[in-house]
């Protein structure tokens, strides 16, 4: 076995334990941490795509109708939020239901100073827990991504030196069972052999990140971005999908927005047949 297939061999194994992130892995490797998360897409691509193609065993996963669900920051959520997804869902039939990240805001406990007229942190969890049923009623099986605010107990964990093994898993935080899966990044391939990067919000510029990673892409984090761009080369064409959110502008949560000359732009997305599709939130 050569070097190159060392790293690429240790790689796998630590990012299996769902222990360490891509950078830890890096820096144990003494690899870049582009070379490694570059290697893991592709790896966990490939994985997804053989696992899809197996006949027996696990079942296959059919990405033909993806429902999109980013941002949601609850309990800040917009109003009518459930009765909105029960519609997509009645609409589209989705086979499969990815959230992007931001399932929950955890404004008590973030980074910055929390809205003290806000809900206390306990009061804002039991509040979130209540909608959260309702999601995990309607969608058992969802993939989840980890993000900022979404992943915020175990970031402050971490910036605290409290290791991952101390902390109750999200699924238990939130009373669903394991057909909530979260995951750093995923990549999905479509029915027309297509692969399509999923990741909470790595880029500003989504056709610059699509160009980048060399395949379409879909992101959230960015509210004010709701939108499907094409690119292509001598290879294909490609799409880089913005999936907008599902906040409450007017929650104080949201109160640096006022300073913003764009505001936040409220629906889903979907992914039917290869095609990406938006559905504004009817406001």
């Amino acid at each position: 076995m050569n070097i190159v297939e060392d790293w690429q061999v240790a790689a796998q194994k630590l990012a299996s334990t769902g222990v360490m992130s891509k950078r830890a892995i890096a820096r144990q490797l003494k690899v870049s941490k582009s070379t490694v998360s570059d290697f893991l897409r592709k790896y966990e691509g490939e994985k997804q795509l053989a696992v899809e193609d197996e006949v027996g065993g696990t079942q296959e996963q059919d990405n033909s109708r993806i429902l999109i669900i980013s941002d949601m920051h609850i309990p800040y959520n917009v109003k009518g939020m459930i009765p909105f997804l029960q519609g997509l869902k009645d609409k589209y039939n989705p086979t499969r239901v990815i959230c992007i990240g931001d399932e929950l805001d955890y404004h008590f406990n973030a980074f910055h100073d929390s809205d003290p007229d806000l809900m206390s942190a306990g009061c804002e969890l039991k509040a979130a827990l209540k909608t959260i049923a309702e999601l995990h009623e309607m969608f058992p099986n969802v993939d989840l991504l980890e993000s900022n605010h979404g992943s915020m107990i175990h970031r402050k964990a971490k910036h605290h030196g409290i290791p991952r093994h101390h902390i109750k898993s999200y699924n238990d935080v939130l009373g669903v069972g394991q057909g909530w899966r979260w995951t750093e990044d995923l990549t999905v391939i479509l029915p027309d052999g297509k692969p399509v990067y999923f990741h909470h919000g790595k880029a500003a510029d989504g056709i610059k990140f699509s160009q980048t990673t060399g395949m379409s892409t879909v992101q959230g984090h960015h509210h004010n971005e709701f939108s499907t761009r094409y690119w292509a080369n001598s290879l294909g064409l490609y799409f880089s999908l913005q999936v907008g959110c599902l906040i409450d502008n007017d929650s104080y949560a949201f109160a640096y927005n006022n300073v913003n000359l764009k505001k936040p732009i409220i629906g889903c997305a979907l992914i039917c047949d290869g095609i990406p599709v938006l559905e504004a939130f009817p406001l």
